[in-house]
């Protein structure tokens, strides 16, 4: 239940500060380094820095220990690690290019695509 409620918190954050197309990803059964993923896109660098810190903020204020962020000198792409959650927040550009989503979503029509 915990991570539901740290999941809850960081997509809460993420809109309060007008993130985009947020995305949850489950990884539990792809990686043992942590169980969710959660990516947004904001629209400039400050946008970026913004939402990672707010996340951030708001993730310890509900009690998660955060472990690192990466990124903040560019602003391009922010990486908010709290342990069990992975906070990604990127730029549409550089979200389009790393196309994280298709690598780690494991959805049944990903699973049949990826087998064909």
């Amino acid at each position: 239940m915990r991570l539901n409620k740290l999941q809850q918190t960081a997509v809460s954050a993420l809109e309060d500060i007008k993130g985009r197309d947020i995305k949850v990803l489950d990884v539990r059964k792809l990686t043992s380094f942590y169980d969710c993923m959660i990516i947004a896109s904001a629209d400039s660098n400050r946008q970026v820095k913004a939402l990672a810190f707010h996340v951030r903020d708001k993730l310890k204020e509900a009690g998660a220990t955060i472990l690192g962020v990466e990124g903040e000198e560019s602003g391009e792409w922010v990486l908010v690690d709290c342990g069990d959650i992975v906070v990604h927040v990127m730029q549409p550009a550089v979200r389009t290019y790393y196309n994280l989503e298709e690598l780690w979503d494991i959805s049944p029509a990903q699973r049949r695509a990826r087998a064909a």
